[in-house]
């Protein structure tokens, strides 16, 4: 069977590819029987030099794209339909990240409801501080008030004698 798909190229962490038709069982790196364009999604925008007319010839020959060459022709308007899901996750890996969902979900509601507590104490402190507050001064306005007037007297100076 014939399929075609994508053979990575370009350096460590720079990827760039070349659409190519392969057999299905083959390595991607050996054996191609003819390369159809280039992507690079590295660069902004991405780079897509496709030989549309070779690429309708192969499909119509029998050829199937895989997934991610199937989307990418979908998103330039080579082909029509719907576009594939590319990754597959295992039921285990798909378990894990539920597990993790779940323990996130439960982790932010423990947070929301800290930050609940924290901000109705301190509302609560707030409030306590402005009753303290108005009561010490109204202590204060009572004492000032029963407090007896001082008349100051001028003191007269003496003089001090030296023997």
């Amino acid at each position: 069977m014939l399929v075609l798909r994508l053979q990575r190229l370009g350096k460590k962490k720079n990827p760039s590819y070349r659409l190519m038709v392969s057999e299905k069982t083959k390595d991607t790196q050996a054996g191609t029987l003819e390369h159809l364009g280039t992507y690079n999604p590295v660069v902004t925008p991405k780079v897509v030099n496709l030989n549309v007319e070779r690429i309708k010839y192969w499909i119509s020959v029998g050829a199937q794209p895989s997934a991610s060459v199937n989307n990418l022709l979908i998103n330039e308007g080579i082909i029509k339909g719907d576009k594939e899901k590319s990754v597959f996750l295992s039921q285990k890996r798909k378990g894990k990240l539920e597990t993790k969902k779940v323990a996130d979900a439960e982790e932010k509601e423990k947070r929301e409801a800290a930050a609940k507590e924290k901000a109705e104490a301190e509302k609560v402190a707030k409030a306590e501080a402005v009753a303290k507050a108005k009561e010490e001064a109204e202590a204060a306005k009572q004492a000032e008030a029963e407090k007896p007037e001082v008349v100051e007297t001028p003191v007269e100076e003496t003089k001090e004698v030296k023997e």
